[in-house]
């Protein structure tokens, strides 16, 4: 007999009021998951995430309470999916379970009822792939070599300009810069206006954070506003271009599909494609040289052989992780290992432990550069939503190596980077190095 949960709505409060009364992690301490009760522990507490103190529930879910129900958090309740396999069961699985904007979309904040952000990501089909096929080009095979010799040329030029035997911010001089210049391209956006994506992008993802929006959803709902805007000066002029250029903006602009989407659709893609050009290729720029610290031995094998760098790109995305998470919604009920998952339940797939399961991956806590299957990971997802940049985000991690390694015998990290108290952009704030160069 499957075990059955049905969902108790709590009296409502606000996520940062949630928070600030502890959110199921008094004080900011992180108990050991044996000592605590994990059907209330509260796994999206951001002190968990900005500690990087969530490694021992994942593999305690994992082996204890795979498909978990936790009834009580700052977003309601949500079941937690955290093995591989079930994660992958979870990600094709389209017609029962929903990323659609309407149910919610594809993170554990529902969207407000007077603030909805369609997008893509967030869309079922046919919609879905209709949108999806028109921003597509922009990262197919002949845009990606059309885009070698530019993000080699600024990649070049970044780290040329970078201090040596000095302490700077990796993350700020180098991740930032580099995406940040990427992002501008695919949009045909200002390169002197570059910094504004990152901002909006921070702010997208930065609602419930104080350090980034003070001013609480009143200033996250401006700033996303004033990104509209800026963009709908682009849209007007891409739009009154009888040949389309081939930017994101000319795409959607010229697209059957997209070229009538209403302001706040336009707004949600705009996101989708800020945070997802930006969050995840930046934060897997930063991990990798963080994982160079942790595992020299390994990154000795690259050096020893630059053959090996897309291995180890595709290794360290998997360890990396960017997105921790995407949230699904049941259409109906569901029995999936043992559980009734009711039909309108949150369902969380934890890319982050699925891609630490050591019953499919072998020390998973670990960058192992000769890992077999090393493309094997979930950090870009399964299915229809499998992240449509991908091949766009490895060629510019292997770049930045190509020429890493042409420079520097090491990088060196002086302490423990900043991370984001953020379970959903799995990231970095800053990251102190100095930089070693070749004799």
């Amino acid at each position: 007999m499957a075990d059955t949960v049905d969902v108790q709505t709590e009296e409502q409060e606000s996520p940062l009021d949630f928070i600030a009364r502890g959110g199921l992690l008094e004080g900011g301490v992180v108990p050991d998951p044996t000592q605590v009760d994990m059907d209330r522990f509260n796994l999206i507490h951001p002190e968990l995430w900005r500690q990087e103190k969530y490694w021992d529930y994942f593999r305690w879910l994992r082996e204890n309470s795979p498909v978990h129900y936790t009834k009580e958090s700052m977003f309601g309740p949500y079941w937690s999916i955290t093995r591989y396999d079930d994660i992958v069961s979870i990600d094709t699985n389209h017609k029962q379970f929903s990323s659609d904007s309407k149910f919610g979309g594809i993170t554990l904040v529902d969207q407000d009822e007077d603030f909805q952000l369609p997008m893509f990501i967030a869309m079922d089909e046919p919609k879905h792939s209709e949108q999806r096929k028109t921003v597509q080009p922009i990262v197919a095979p002949p845009a990606l070599r059309d885009f070698e010799e530019l993000i080699r040329e600024r990649t070049i030029r970044t780290l040329d300009s970078l201090p040596v035997g000095e302490p700077f911010d990796w993350v700020d001089r180098v991740s930032i810069e580099l995406t940040g210049m990427m992002l501008a391209t695919l949009f045909g956006f200002p390169q002197e206006e570059r910094r504004k994506l990152t901002r909006w992008s921070d702010v997208a993802t930065g609602r419930f954070n104080k350090e980034i929006c003070p001013g609480g959803e009143e200033q996250w709902r401006t700033e996303l506003l004033e990104c509209l805007g800026r963009f709908n000066e682009i849209w007007q002029e891409r739009a009154q271009s009888e040949e389309p250029g081939q930017d994101l903006i000319s795409m959607l602009a010229h697209g059957e599909k997209t070229q009538n989407m209403d302001q706040m659709e336009y707004l949600g893609n705009l996101i989708l494609l800020i945070v997802g050009g930006n969050d995840t290729s930046r934060n897997t720029m930063t991990g990798s040289i963080y994982g160079w610290n942790k595992f020299p031995k390994e990154y000795e094998k690259v050096t020893a052989d630059p053959s090996r760098i897309p291995d180890m790109v595709s290794e360290v995305i998997r360890w990396q992780t960017p997105l921790a998470y995407m949230r699904r919604t049941a259409l109906e009920d569901v029995e999936f290992q043992g559980k009734t998952i009711k039909k309108g339940d949150k369902v969380v797939m934890w890319y982050a432990s699925g891609n630490r399961d050591e019953s499919v991956i072998e020390n998973p806590n670990a960058i192992w550069i000769d890992r077999p299957n090393v493309r094997r990971h979930l950090s870009f997802g399964f299915g229809i939503h499998r992240c449509v940049g991908n091949r766009l985000a490895e060629q510019q991690l292997r770049i930045l190596w190509e020429e890493l390694l042409k420079r520097y015998e090491f990088v060196q990290v002086l302490e423990e980077p900043e991370r984001l108290p953020n379970a959903f952009v799995k990231g970095y704030h800053r990251m102190n190095v100095v930089l070693h160069p070749k004799k």
